[in-house]
């Protein structure tokens, strides 16, 4: 937790759980991260309380990710409501990382988005809200580097001004595959087919051993471990070659807990065959480790 007996000079808040991108930018912008834990007691939801009105005011950017990566947890309209007022009394902005917004199980009941959210709540102009996405998820080429940043036009035209200076052009080459894969929504029907097959796959072989759920959206299980995640990491990659992320790198201690610990993020981006191919080598670890 931020200790409030230093100077305070900006806060950028991150979920908890998170990607460790927003953790770095903010440390880069000489920003002090604090941290929202997103707990199964939650349904890994925000506890915007557990941040303090005189921390609140201190804050110049949040970062949220719906789906999130690791848990899956798609915000809601409450949720987004209640962030939208403590951006309307506080002033912040709003980062929405949405990377993994075309990733979800029922086609007829897509992720509510930040821009669509407001929109609902009759946000005209978007607000202090900014919203990333990208084609790394929805079309599986996370080396083309190619997304877009959409939202509220005043701090776009900062964004833009930025980008001009400090990014860099793709190549013909890469521009034009981009064009093709953005405009084709057929490949990511096909994807989240996949993805439905692998989770019902990995999902049937896991749930007798480990304690797993599937999540609400995005390609990501959120296991708990029987012990300690880093030792479950390094062991099962010795014993099965099969490699998952400790979730405790993921997390920050904050509010008494490092909301990461004893979970690994299992991530099924391999073909189905592969997937139940690890599936059973981390069953069969686990299954090892009960018989110890």
């Amino acid at each position: 937790m931020i200790d409030t007996t230093k100077t305070i000079h900006a806060i950028v808040v991150c979920p908890n759980p998170f990607y460790q991108i927003y953790e770095g930018a903010a440390i880069l912008a000489n920003a002090t991260p604090a941290y929202l834990n997103n707990v199964p007691s939650r349904d890994y939801a925000f506890d915007w309380d557990s941040l303090p009105k005189m921390l609140w005011e201190r804050v110049q950017l949040i970062y949220v990710c719906s789906p999130a990566n690791p848990t899956g947890h798609i915000m809601t309209l409450e949720e987004w409501k209640q962030l939208f007022d403590l951006s309307d009394r506080n002033g912040f902005v709003i980062a929405s990382d949405e990377c993994y917004s075309e990733i979800y199980f029922d086609e007829d009941k897509p992720p509510l988005g930040g821009l669509q959210a407001a929109k609902q709540l009759g946000r005209a102009g978007y607000p202090r809200l900014i919203t990333f996405s990208s084609l790394s998820k929805r079309s599986n080429v996370p080396g083309m580097r190619s997304g877009f940043v959409a939202g509220d036009a005043e701090i776009l035209k900062k964004f833009l001004l930025y980008r001009t200076y400090q990014g860099c052009a793709m190549s013909p080459s890469i521009q034009a595959a981009s064009i093709e894969a953005w405009q084709d929504e057929a490949h990511v029907v096909e994807n989240r087919r996949m993805y439905r097959e692998k989770f019902d796959t990995a999902l049937e072989i896991l749930k007798p051993a480990l304690d797993v759920d599937r999540p609400d959206a995005a390609f990501y299980l959120w296991a708990r471990t029987p012990g300690s995640d880093t030792t479950f990491t390094r062991r099962l990659y010795e014993s099965q070659a099969v490699s998952v992320l400790p979730g405790s790198f993921l997390g920050r201690e904050a509010h008494g807990i490092n909301p990461g610990t004893n979970r690994v993020r299992i991530a099924l981006v391999a073909s189905t065959e592969e997937c139940a191919e690890a599936a059973r080598r981390i069953r069969a670890f686990v299954e090892e480790l009960r018989t110890r």
